[in-house]
């Protein structure tokens, strides 16, 4: 059994996109690439506005989480897209750190805490909207995250949260993993982070364990209806829509609308846009 410690090991030692970048961890070139890569890359060109708080009538006044923040990726975004209170959180200080000086590097500001995705510090009803991208199926207990991050929301308040999501590709790989030997040969994989030899893997499991390092201790994928079935025992799931397909693991460029296709279509992440009930 992993516990969180082996989890808060893993991320100060390894912080997100260390090892994969050539540039200076927390340098300006580190973070513009981190971004570049991250929408033209994982999002296919496009940030979706879905990602985004839906509107409301307390405007500039909402309170926005980012959980998990990373390296600041969201909490950037959200603040350069004039939401002014967002609080960054994260497990450990090595991402806190690099979150504050992405912020520092374009003049933006948001409140930093660290915290445990499991047993948040926030009182009840703190928050109108909780992003949490890429993070619960790292942390041991995901379902008492999920509870956590509606204990934290008002009533009506929102949340984006996505998961690694068991997709078509990882569904069938054990019956089409030959097709990862020749890509393999010809240079395919993810760099950096002992992940150059990913294709050549054959146990499911571990192609998502290994996606954010050869020493990661934990990552888990859901199917659709796992995602959904776990997220209704708290909120109405509204919308699960799929994105994240890294292109840059092939060994060859494919067409942008190829790419977009599969984004939408082959995503290895399932996001859901979910609301917290008014009355429990």
């Amino acid at each position: 059994m992993t516990d969180l410690e082996q989890v808060r090991s893993f991320w100060s030692e390894n912080p997100l996109w260390t090892g994969e970048s050539d540039y200076a961890a927390g340098s300006k070139e580190f973070f513009e690439e981190h971004r570049n890569v991250y929408i033209h890359d994982c999002f296919a060109g496009e940030f979706d506005l879905r990602f985004l708080p839906p509107p409301r009538s307390n405007g500039q006044n909402m309170r926005v989480l980012d959980l998990g923040c990373g390296i600041g990726f969201w909490t950037a975004e959200f603040a350069m897209r004039g939401l002014s209170h967002v609080v960054a959180a994260d497990l450990t200080p090595a991402a806190l750190e690099n979150t504050q000086k992405r912020l520092n590097t374009y003049g933006i500001d948001a409140d930093l805490r660290e915290e445990n995705a499991e047993r948040l510090s926030f009182p009840d009803a703190s928050f109108d909207h909780v992003n949490c991208q890429g993070v619960i199926h790292h942390t041991p207990d995901t379902e008492q995250a999920v509870a956590e991050i509606s204990r934290i929301l008002k009533p009506g308040g929102t949340a984006s949260i996505s998961v690694y999501y068991r997709n078509p590709i990882l569904k069938l790989w054990p019956y089409i993993r030959w097709i990862g030997y020749p890509l393999a040969a010809i240079g395919g994989g993810l760099k950096g982070r002992g992940r150059e030899n990913i294709f050549l893997e054959k146990d499911v499991n571990e192609i998502v364990r290994l996606y954010d390092g050869d020493k990661n201790p934990l990552g888990k994928c859901y199917s659709r209806g796992e995602f959904a079935a776990m997220l209704e025992k708290h909120f109405d799931v509204k919308e699960t829509y799929l994105h994240f397909f890294p292109a840059r693991a092939l060994p060859f460029k494919i067409p942008h609308c190829l790419h977009k296709w599969l984004d939408g279509h082959i995503g290895f992440m399932v996001y859901a846009s979910v609301v917290k009930p008014c009355v429990e």
